[in-house]
């Protein structure tokens, strides 16, 4: 069983793992057979074995070098990063050739960002603190509007988590009861 939470503090709000794509994972999956075949000479059943193990341990390396993003007690942490929300702006989702342009072209040079390939969609966040030298972090996320979410429940202190969803499919709420409605 988990503890109470105290006052002041905020459960996690939004947690999202970055992990690799499909595409990466078939590709990082492929060494396995290129291992293998390095081996073949010198005994097939330890070329199986050889590659079977190198394919398992790049797969599972990847994902659990996968950076995380979460909003929760008052801090974005993003990969090894954090900041408290309350030095954060107004926070931007981009998809599609506008996502691009702003992991590209538009990306200031001091931006601190969380980039992935395999992962369109980023969310802009200027930041208001002026003893920072970063102007804006840009990080990749699959739901930016969920993110964005999560930022100002932060800011304003709601503790409601944000309901984690796959992209593109609709979340059925449940109806609020009396106690739960505030009536």
């Amino acid at each position: 069983m988990s503890e109470p939470r105290r006052s002041g503090e905020q459960a996690v709000l939004y947690r999202e793992r970055l992990g690799p794509s499909l595409w990466l994972l078939v590709a990082a999956a492929l060494c396995g057979p290129m291992a293998a075949l390095v081996f073949t000479p010198v005994d097939p059943t330890v070329a199986l074995i050889v590659g079977a193990a190198v394919a398992a341990l790049i797969v599972v390396a990847l994902v659990a070098a996968s950076p995380v993003v979460e909003v929760g007690d008052g801090m974005l942490r993003a990969g090894r990063a954090r900041i408290e929300v309350r030095h954060l702006g107004e926070a931007e989702g981009f998809t599609g050739e506008e996502a691009r342009r702003k992991c590209g072209v538009e990306l200031h040079p001091r931006a601190w960002h969380l980039i992935r390939g395999g992962i369109d969609p980023v969310v802009v966040i200027p930041l208001e603190d002026p003893d920072d030298p970063v102007p804006v972090w840009v990080v990749s996320t699959r739901t930016p509007d969920r993110l964005i979410a999560a930022i100002e429940r932060a800011r304003r202190g709601d503790a409601e988590p944000v309901t984690p969803r796959t992209p593109g499919r609709s979340v059925r709420r449940r109806p609020r009861g009396p106690a739960e409605s505030g009536a």
